[in-house]
């Protein structure tokens, strides 16, 4: 395809996602405001609701052990330690993330009343636990190299961003919770996390979970969605290596779309129309303190599976629900701070997949 082609499917693809973007006047009610607690708040369904732009509600959110099989459609998923967290993807096989983006389930190392992730599926892992220059815990971050046809994902799709939020605030997956135990002081006490994003395509995965205690601007700055073309290099970047298991106390990440040119910080933001070509390379915060682990010691008893055919991506669907290929991480070497840049073959394609989307 020529520039001047893949420039007007970026166009279009952009102009799509504006248009789309209202508030849903049958369901005027954010997401994020939808709080409930665990576990007996919980709704069967946080958003039953049925209209001419989206909905309603594909799955369910009380899960327990009547709903605990490969085919669930849990749509409440946990973010706790890296022994026990959930990630989204696909409810059937073969699927691409661009037509299932308000439809996908969670996928779980742990038993929550959904599926579990397979095993052999994750074949690499960095866990980060971020704080500030005052030691508090802003935000928890994984990365992850996975086998995507494992968890119904198109072998061939970069996939993109789910998110709580969504064009119409009703969120990626529509109704999709979280909740953890990670930022609790005792690290038992389940909280739910409101604000929280993720990527996953191109075998590769992110997802950051901020605090509920921390303030409005860590939570807008740590877990924004407003980046979604431009995948987990830059709205997550880490030092994760494939076939490597740690957990690491980190920096806080330089929020998405800042950086310093010529000693000033400057900000970018993702445009409505044109080209998305960020004017930097992201930064990978500092890390110490790091343990590695053996992917058994840390998740023993997931289930095997035989994964889905590698078929290409089906001609003239959509593709991501945010438009980007998750994008590489960095090169590895010391876990001191580093920059990286997007794969741009990953880029281009996660681009050209973009075609509609609500994120």
């Amino acid at each position: 395809m020529s520039r001047s082609a893949l420039s007007l499917v970026v166009a279009l693809a952009i102009a799509s996602r504006t248009a789309l973007a209202q508030i849903d006047p049958a369901d005027p009610n954010p997401l994020t405001d939808k709080i409930y607690a665990w576990p007996t708040g919980i709704p069967y369904q946080v958003d039953p609701v049925a209209s001419a732009i989206r909905g309603p509600q594909s799955g369910y959110n009380i899960c327990n052990s009547t709903t605990q099989n490969q085919d669930s459609l849990c749509q409440t998923a946990f973010f706790s330690n890296i022994t026990d967290f959930c990630f989204w993807s696909a409810p059937k096989p073969n699927s691409t993330i661009g037509d299932m983006e308000g439809q996908v389930v969670a996928w779980c190392t742990q038993k929550h009343g959904t599926r579990l992730i397979p095993a052999g599926t994750i074949t690499g892992a960095q866990w980060l636990k971020a704080k500030n220059s005052s030691g508090f815990h802003v935000y928890d971050q994984l990365s992850l190299y996975i086998q995507q046809s494992n968890v119904d994902l198109n072998a061939l799709d970069y996939g993109g961003e789910l998110d709580p939020h969504g064009a119409d605030l009703r969120g990626n997956p529509i109704g999709g919770l979280v909740y953890g135990t990670g930022f609790s002081s005792d690290g038992q006490t389940v909280q739910q996390l409101v604000e929280w994003n993720s990527f996953i395509g191109g075998n590769f995965s992110c997802f950051t979970a901020c605090n509920p205690a921390s303030s409005g601007n860590d939570q807008g700055n740590f877990c924004q969605n407003r980046y979604d073309l431009i995948g987990c290099s830059y709205n997550m970047p880490a030092n994760a290596q494939n076939g490597v298991f740690e957990v690491c106390d980190a920096d806080t990440k330089i929020p998405v779309g800042t950086y310093v040119s010529g000693g000033a910080t400057m900000t970018w933001t993702q445009p409505n129309a044109g080209p998305v070509t960020p004017p930097y390379s992201p930064v990978v915060p500092a890390s110490s303190n790091c343990v590695t682990y053996s992917s058994n010691s840390l998740w023993n008893a997931l289930p095997t599976v035989t994964p889905t055919g590698a078929t290409a991506v089906p001609t003239g669907t959509k593709s991501t629900a945010g438009g980007s290929a998750p994008g590489a991480p960095a090169a590895t070497g010391s876990n001191g701070a580093s920059t990286l840049g997007i794969s741009s073959a990953a880029g281009i394609l996660g681009t050209l997949f973009a075609v509609a989307f609500l994120s």
